[in-house]
């Protein structure tokens, strides 16, 4: 059976902890295998705590953030890789678009998370919706044969936003990640420069659990977190 391949796509360093943590460990407890882009280190808009700090510098500052991301992506058995394109604004174009296609290319992801395209209170969020979208299109062609190397479309979801209303976002896909909490409080843990955001996201999965008790009766379902559904699932029945 193959492995599957997970790949996480985030505006900012922290972005998957808060948001995705809790399926990241799940999937890789179960032995797929996840990846977790960061196209900035949000050294600049979302590291609040550090530059506190007399005589902080942004080198200083994206080198803590990176300790930071791989020790959370670690926690729950993820890689990281940090593409440092700058935050607040996050400006990406053609060159960064190829540049995570030819990531998306060799890694041949299943499924493909990323943040949704409306944030009005985040410039950055956009942009990484709209370099992921445009990436894994450019991976998988117009799923025929191609001048260049494609690899079978992804599955491609979003993430909860801060503000979900405000953002357009309704979740489609609810996921149990009961037993895997631990894992996404460690990995919220590694995330000092931001810790002002650990309970909220521990009470959004306490929330989110309770949808999805409704959802499905199962009173075993403590925490969850939501998703949107992009591009439509195929299955043989229902």
């Amino acid at each position: 059976m193959t492995q599957r391949r997970l790949l996480v796509v985030g505006a900012h360093s922290a972005d998957f902890v808060w948001r995705a943590a809790g399926v990241i460990a799940r999937h890789t407890s179960a032995g797929g295998e996840a990846r977790v882009i960061a196209l900035s280190y949000g050294e600049r808009g979302e590291s609040g705590e550090l530059w506190k700090e007399p005589g902080q510098t942004v080198e200083n500052v994206k080198r803590i953030r990176h300790g930071e991301a791989e020790a959370a992506a670690e926690a729950v058995g993820a890689s990281f890789t940090g593409l440092d394109l700058g935050d607040y604004p996050l400006r990406a174009g053609g060159e960064e678009i190829d540049r995570l296609a030819d990531i998306m290319r060799d890694y041949a992801p299943h499924v493909v998370i990323t943040h949704p395209d409306k944030d009005p209170f985040n410039p950055d969020h956009p942009v990484a919706h709209y370099v992921t979208q445009q990436a894994r299109l450019m991976t998988a062609g117009a799923v025929v044969e191609a001048g260049f190397k494609t690899v079978p479309p992804s599955e491609f979801l979003v993430f909860e936003p801060h503000q979900p209303e405000l953002c357009g976002f309704v979740p489609s896909v609810f996921v149990d990640i009961t037993p895997v909490m631990d894992s996404k409080v460690k990995a919220m843990e590694c995330m000092a420069a931001q810790n002002y955001l650990r309970e909220y996201y521990a009470q959004r999965a306490e929330h989110r659990g309770n949808h999805a008790r409704k959802v499905t009766g199962d009173k075993s379902i403590r925490q969850a977190e939501a998703f949107q559904r992009i591009i439509p699932n195929v299955v043989s029945g229902l």
